[in-house]
């Protein structure tokens, strides 16, 4: 089974350099991998020590991100090593200060794991959520450096579970510890014969309760609003903004939308601009035109999501109609109701959401307008759903805590 990994990866990185040519992510994907072993070796001083994070794409960073600020904090002295897989989290994030250096995962062959490893000589790794490269994480046990899974997440339906995954669940016992998310988690891996396993949460709610303590006005945003009822919907994709684009249209003029959507190139902007019919404004646009007097603010830029979200009165987050939702907990630490599609039950934080009373889910276009309509409507529902929302994220803050806790015999 090993042969058929090393193969599926092979063939993986074979589509990719093949499609390269002509997708822009493919082309970043390979190009931010080359001459990566003379670039690292250069980054790496004798007598360092460095501490190695993984993360998939963007939203595992900022799973992560909480316990590297939290270590470097602490220990000021050593260094962070930060990689992703995904250009769209690298890109984002290659310059990211609280790392000293930044830079994609190698393909997991076994000669780059044992190359990287041995180069970088890691005091202790940690990998976030759904990392099981095979051949690293074979290399870092080899090597007998501790190595962490944190914020992860287990369902009966993945690999390690399956007769035919038998070969790698074994990784699963390479970790030092593995730190879940919840219950479920817990049980299954245990119940797998996996004991090295600790819940501690989700440490999405530790950083978005960092960024709620210290959130600051935004200008721009603050002209538009102009003490007007706002909605802020986030990470948008298509479907979910043919609803919204419907809604504001014909919304009374006390009603504001704020849209980040999840794609910002110039062909998806200007699409959803011709879906408005309604006065609108480009954020980058700001600096020529008085925002005040606009019905739509649309978020062209990337970073300032989980920010905005302290202007709504409700928010809509995207994804719930695709494969997948996105971050719910940015909205509703400001104690906002949040409102998404149907596709969310593999979202644990959304399921509870739900049964708190303090998100919504809308499965077609009827249900989103009367949703919109109920919250835009009823004071007292808006408040109590808000309430409730904000007091969820409170209550399973910690996660940051336990994990400190439980390797800080290796780390201090």
């Amino acid at each position: 089974m090993r042969l058929v990994y090393f193969l599926s990866i092979l063939f993986y990185t074979w589509i990719i350099r093949a499609v390269s040519p002509f997708n822009h992510k493919a082309k970043l994907w390979i190009t931010g991998r080359k001459d990566w072993r003379n670039k690292l070796k250069n980054q790496i001083k004798p007598g360092e020590k460095w501490i190695w994070f993984h993360c998939a794409s963007l939203g595992e960073f900022e799973q992560g991100r909480p316990v590297v600020e939290k270590i470097k904090e602490r220990n000021p002295g050593l260094k962070i090593l930060l990689t992703f897989f995904s250009p769209s989290g690298y890109e984002v994030r290659k310059n990211y200060t609280g790392a000293d250096y930044v830079c994609y995962l190698p393909e997991d062959f076994p000669a780059n794991a044992s190359f990287f490893v041995k180069t970088v000589k890691p005091e202790m790794v940690f990998f976030v959520k759904y990392e099981f490269w095979y051949f690293f994480i074979s290399a870092l046990h080899k090597s007998r450096i501790p190595v962490y899974l944190i914020s992860a997440i287990f369902r009966p339906d993945q690999i390690f579970f399956r007769w035919y995954g038998a070969w790698y669940h074994k990784i699963l016992r390479k970790y030092t510890r593995i730190f879940v998310q919840d219950e479920a988690s817990e049980n299954l891996l245990k119940q797998s014969g996996v004991t090295n396993v600790i819940r501690a949460g989700d440490t999405r709610f530790d950083r978005v309760w960092q960024i709620f303590q210290s959130k600051k006005e935004m200008d721009i945003a603050t002209q538009f609003v102009d003490n007007q009822f706002v909605v802020v919907a986030g990470s948008t994709w298509k479907p979910d903004e043919e609803m919204i684009c419907h809604w504001i249209n014909k919304a009374a003029p006390e009603f504001k939308l704020i849209i980040a959507p999840h794609l910002i190139d110039e062909e998806h902007i200007q699409e959803l601009k011709s879906m408005l019919k309604v006065p609108t404004m480009r954020y980058s646009e700001a600096a020529h035109v008085q925002p005040k007097d606009y019905k739509v603010l649309i978020i062209d830029n990337i970073g300032m999501l989980s920010s905005l979200y302290q202007y709504g009165q409700f928010a809509y987050v995207g994804g719930g109609f695709g494969v997948g939702l996105h971050n719910i907990l940015e909205a509703a630490v400001y104690g906002i109701p949040v409102v998404f599609g149907p596709n969310y039950r593999k979202f644990s934080e959304a399921v509870q959401l739900i049964a708190q009373g303090g998100a919504y889910t809308v499965p077609d276009a009827s249900t989103f307008e009367c949703a919109f309509r109920e919250l835009s409507t009823n004071h007292q529902a808006r408040t109590d759903a808000g309430k409730k929302a904000g007091l969820f994220v409170q209550e399973h803050i910690g996660a940051i805590g336990v994990i400190l806790e439980n390797v800080k015999t290796e780390l201090f």
